[in-house]
């Protein structure tokens, strides 16, 4: 007899009893010997929260399922490939090149997880933003340190199940294969994406750091390798993955006449309330369950023809200052993976079209990523030099005025009062507002005084596209370049940027056949 699949429902109180659980199971399947769990998550529509959990029985034991990573050695591969950026696209793409008898060859203008760290330290403590490691670029790119989310509504750009077993493979937490909204936390990520590049380097690639490229090495109309900083590396193959705030990659491609494209992306703040608001919001619990976890939220409207919307919501999270360079503030959201701090913080955004921006006196290829440059150089000049954040109370910002004192924060720099009404560009502020409103009837408790917006959240996504032929994912100016991941505009987070490396390297072998 086959196996059988089927959902039952309990309650948080007993979540952990495995006895209880077998017993709702032989209520509609007293005939099974064995069984499991394939899928967990909350149903909190009611007060009556429930855990909703995805059962296979079977009259046979399970298999084993087995981890363990089995590539073929590829040191002696007659065919490399050059992997520009270490982040979820890069990463993965190697994998899936040694899985595939290729060399890869990653090379990453920041530093290893390790020694990424103090540099983050500097900006955090001290408002020194290193422009090649920080908290966008270094080993494991921006998701390292942003949580660890793996969601997705991207389920036909790849097999997320086995992209889930790699992250396990490398030392995750099973539990990311059941749980309906999987995250890691930045505090196990760097640990795993350790063990990622232990696993490229023991099968025959190569992972080396301190490598800014600053030329592309092209002949004939085909990319044969980079220059960096350091040396010239030469490959039969570049995939380029260096995320969506790599300006100067833009930048050189447009200079050797490599078609870009400018994109609409989103920009707005970073909203951050108490923690066990968002608890009693969602649960109607102050404090939650004990076997609950930090409450989240996703929400979204239409204001004047325009999304307004969350992003990237960190339930039990800290605000980080993400900036690339010294002389803009950017802000992103992290948790840890027992998200356990007191605050919680969201993307707060608008949709930015490029065909408005030509209103504001910005034009060609650049205009978003301009746009996007001066709004963060604007909201830098407001402060006092360093990484401390302009921000306001919620209700302040509505009332367009200017806060006396501010509700305390994660955001480790500091915030300093600004009146964001005039910071932020006018577009926006008027759609923040209007979504805000709109909330406030859906989420009682979304606006109020103990709520702070700090600006700005304005790396949403690539305001760039690297364009590649669909059939081949190969761009079509120039032979052997593969355009991947988030920075090419193809992603828009850790499993989709994943996924793509996957792809990408798939591609790559399919070109070399």
């Amino acid at each position: 007899m086959e196996n059988k699949e089927f959902e039952i429902k309990i309650s948080p109180d007993h979540i952990l009893d495995e006895s209880l659980i077998e017993q709702k199971i032989k209520k509609k399947a007293p005939a099974f010997k064995y069984w499991r769990i394939k899928r967990k998550s909350i149903d909190a529509r009611s007060r009556n929260i429930q855990y909703v959990l995805r059962i296979e029985v079977s009259l046979n034991p399970f298999q084993e399922q087995d981890f363990n990573l089995d590539y073929p050695s590829i040191h002696d591969s007659k065919k490399s490939v050059l992997i520009i950026g270490a982040g979820p696209a890069g990463y993965f793409a190697a994998l899936e090149c040694i899985a595939n008898g290729m060399k890869p060859i990653v090379l990453d203008r920041g530093k290893d997880v390790r020694r990424r760290r103090r540099d983050l330290r500097a900006i955090q403590q001290f408002g020194e933003v290193n422009p090649h490691s920080n908290y966008c670029f270094g080993e494991g790119g921006a998701g390292t340190y942003s949580d660890g989310k793996l969601y997705t509504r991207s389920h036909k750009r790849g097999n997320i199940q086995s992209i889930l077993e790699s992250f396990v493979a490398h030392g995750a937490k099973s539990d990311i294969l059941l749980d309906a909204h999987p995250h890691i936390g930045s505090n196990k990520l760097p640990k795993i994406v350790s063990a990622m590049r232990e696993s490229i380097e023991k099968f025959g690639g190569q992972v080396i750091f301190d490598q800014f490229v600053t030329d592309f090495i092209i002949s004939d109309k085909r990319i044969k390798g980079v220059k960096t900083s350091e040396k010239e590396y030469l490959a039969d193959a570049v995939i380029l993955a260096t995320g969506h705030s790599a300006r100067d990659i833009f930048r050189l491609l447009d200079n050797y006449h490599i078609k870009i494209d400018a994109k609409d992306f989103a920009l707005g703040v970073r909203i951050e309330h108490a923690q066990s608001i968002i608890d009693q919001m969602q649960y109607g619990q102050n404090p939650r369950h004990e076997n609950l976890p930090a409450a989240s939220y996703r929400i979204a409207c239409q204001v004047k023809g325009a999304g307004v919307f969350s992003f990237c919501m960190c339930p039990g999270g800290l605000i980080v200052p993400a900036a690339t360079a010294p002389g803009e503030i950017v802000v992103n959201g992290m948790s840890l993976s027992r998200r356990d701090s007191p605050f919680a913080n969201s993307g707060f955004v608008t949709e930015v079209r490029i065909d408005q921006l030509s209103k504001l006196g910005y034009s060609g290829v650049f205009a978003g990523m301009d746009f996007q440059r001066d709004v963060e150089q604007k909201v830098f000049a407001f402060g006092d030099g360093s990484q401390k954040a302009p921000a306001q109370r919620v209700t302040d910002f509505l009332k367009g005025k200017l806060s006396t004192n501010l509700n305390d924060s994660s955001y480790i720099p500091g915030l300093v009062t600004a009146p964001l009404y005039e910071l932020l560009p006018e577009f926006v502020t008027e759609r923040l507002d209007l979504g805000l409103r709109q909330f406030s009837k859906r989420m009682k408790a979304y606006v109020s005084e103990e709520v702070n917006i700090v600006a700005t959240e304005s790396r949403t996504s690539s305001p760039i596209r690297i364009p590649r032929n669909e059939r081949s994912l190969m761009h079509d100016d120039l032979e052997a370049l593969f355009p991947c991941g988030e920075g090419a505009g193809y992603a828009g987070g850790i499993l989709s940027a994943a996924m793509d490396g996957v792809r990408v390297a798939k591609a790559v072998k399919a070109y070399f056949s």
